[in-house]
Formats: C-alpha cells, sequence, structure tokens
C-alpha cells in the first residue's frame, strides 16, 4: 500500500512510519517539523520505499495534492501537552481541529482506502469506570483533551456522511524511544528521561503512586496498522497495555533520586484502559511488558541530545497556569 502519516517526524509517527517500511509498503512522511524531529528518520531514511515532504496541515494549497494515488492515512499530526493548550486554546483549535478537517477533506478528495486518527484518552477526563471503557462519558478536562475529541467526531462524522472508511484509537500514556523531552508541559516520560539525561532528581507529583496506563509505541503502531489492514470504520476504540503501573514503579525502574512536588488538580489518579473491544475487533493486544519497555528505552538514553532541565521550580512555574485554569489558586 502507498501510506501517508501526517506528524510523521515525531514520536508515534516515526515508528508507525518504521513498522509500515517493514511490512513492505511505500509510506510518505509529512510533518512541519514543530515537533518533529529529522533524526527519528535515521532508521529507515534511506530505504527506497519512504519520502518526506515537509509541510503544515493548514496549508490546503500544498496539503491537498501529496494524497493524490495515497491508500491509506494515518492522521497522527496535532499539538500536544496541556499547559499550552491552556495559555493558546485558539491555536489548539486550528491545529488539532481544523487541521483534522484539511487532512479528512484531502483524503476524501483522493478517495483514500483507510483512514486512522490518533486520538487521546485525555478525553475521558476524570473517568469513574477502571478499566475505562469506550463507553464512558467524554469529560475533557483542558483544551488540549477537547481538541483532540472533536477532531474525532469530524473523523467519525466523515466517515458516517462521506462514507470514508475510518478508525478511531483513543492512546492512553504512550512511551518509548524517541519520546519528546522537551515542551511547557511534557507527560511524565518526558520529563524524568530529560531530567535523566541532565542527572537531575525525578520530580514526581503527589505522593507517586497514582497509575498509569503505559503503552509501548510499537505496541501501538502495530494498533493503527491493524486498523488500516481491517475493514472497520466508525469506531472508535481504546489503545492501552491492559495493565496499570505506578509512576513510583517507573522511578524504581529508571533509577536515581526523587524529589516530590505538590499533587495537580484535574489529573486523574489512574489511566487504565478497558480493551478488550480492540482485542474483539481487531485481535490486538500489548506485547511489550513494562519493564522490558522501560529497559529499552534507557540503553538508549545515552544516544539522545541533552535536553532542558526540569526542576522542581520550573514545573511548579509550568503548572502555575494550570492551578489557575481550574481555580485552584490556593496551591499556585
Amino acid at each position: 500500500m502507498r501510506a501517508l502519516v501526517t506528524g510523521g517526524a515525531g514520536f508515534i509517527g516515526s515508528h508507525i512510519c518504521q513498522e509500515l517500511l517493514s511490512r513492505g509498503h511505500f509510506v510518505l512522511a509529512v510533518d512541519n517539523l514543530t515537533n518533529g524531529r529529522l533524526e527519528n528518520f535515521e532508521d529507515f531514511d534511506t530505504s527506497k520505499n519512504f519520502e518526506f515532504q515537509k509541510t503544515d496541515i493548514l496549508n490546503r494549497e500544498t496539503l491537498f495534492p501529496i494524497f493524490k494515488e495515497i491508500d491509506w492515512v494515518f492522521h497522527m499530526a496535532g499539538l500536544a501537552d496541556i499547559v499550552p493548550s491552556i495559555e493558546k486554546p485558539a491555536l489548539y483549535f486550528d491545529v488539532n481541529v481544523k487541521g483534522t478537517l484539511n487532512v479528512l477533506e484531502a483524503s476524501k478528495e483522493a478517495g483514500v482506502k483507510r483512514f486512522t486518527y490518533a486520538a487521546s484518552s485525555s478525553s475521558y477526563g476524570i473517568p469513574e469506570t477502571y478499566p475505562t471503557p469506550e463507553s464512558s462519558p467524554i469529560l475533557p478536562q483542558y483544551p488540549y483533551a477537547l481538541t483532540k475529541y472533536l477532531g474525532e467526531e469530524l473523523v467519525l462524522h466523515w466517515a458516517q456522511t462521506y462514507k470514508l472508511p475510518a478508525v478511531s484509537l483513543r492512546l492512553f500514556n504512550v512511551y518509548g524511544p524517541r519520546s519528546r523531552t522537551t515542551g511547557t508541559y511534557g507527560a511524565v516520560f518526558g520529563v524524568f528521561l530529560a531530567q535523566k539525561l541532565n542527572k537531575k532528581p525525578y520530580t514526581v507529583v503527589g505522593d507517586g503512586n497514582q497509575t498509569r496506563d503505559f503503552t509501548y509505541v510499537t505496541d501501538v503502531a502495530d494498533a493503527f496498522i491493524l486498523a488500516a489492514e481491517s475493514d472497520l470504520s466508525d469506531e472508535f476504540i481504546n489503545v492501552g497495555s491492559g495493565n496499570t503501573y505506578s509512576v513510583n514503579r517507573l522511578v524504581e525502574l529508571l533509577g536515581g533520586d526523587v524529589e516530590y512536588i505538590p499533587k495537580r488538580p484535574g489529573e486523574p489518579d489512574c489511566t487504565f484502559a478497558d480493551v478488550s473491544k480492540i482485542e474483539r475487533l481487531l485481535g490486538w493486544k500489548a506485547k511489550v511488558r513494562f519493564e522490558q519497555g522501560v529497559q529499552n528505552m534507557v540503553e538508549k538514553i545515552e544516544n539522545w541530545e541533552a535536553a532542558p532541565v526540569w526542576n522542581s521550580d520550573s514545573i511548579q512555574k509550568a503548572t502555575s497556569t494550570w492551578f489557575k485554569f481550574l481555580g485552584d489558586n490556593s496551591k499556585t
């Protein structure tokens, strides 16, 4: 197949590119390099079946022509991180909602055979049920989560109205090599890896007993490709590890000193995906054990560039916006 991966130079997108190439497909990676890195292509950019094109999903004039003769679209492009979305909601709406609309329209016009979308489990907010099924209420706590859900609604509507064969995959806490260690407020893995690179203590929020459904990136790439190979359409599906792990366990595996900082409001104590639907519909199940996944990252970390130093002061400064947004000014 001829596959196009938006956000192909990003963390998850580059792994999807690599896995597609390993299965004999042609891959066109599209990225504006705002967050993506050309270094993420180093393991496969010499393949004759790989091509990269720098463009922005908001630029319809340059975007639409490159969808010609494309069979599969993997829409991974978008803005992540919580605090920047609170500070710049209009930008997040433009990229995550309008950008998704552009990719859908380009796909429809080109007559692509399959469309897969990277949705976010953050759309569930703080769930009442664990493991969390797809039927749980959508309760986004901040603009990033909302815009990712609005993007999913567009995808499903295009599947219903225009018969574009499309599936939305709601991702839970993806980790692995090439994950970002920069950003105004990064995910826990990015923060900890940056601290490890700089030989700084790990800043653990709260008591560290909160748990996350850490899902290894190659398993996620496999889920996307299985969805593209299937005949499913107009479906939204959780992608998780089938387990949940404490932040303290992650710190233990990474090794190093710890500094505890106050808990942030609006964050769930647990993320844990109910993966029965994806197992039933796609026969998918995560393969990489958490301990093995963390070990894989630690083995590769020495080759990464030094990242900005994260410490308790910088994290507290970044999250003051979070507290203000949620009306808990007493803890800023």
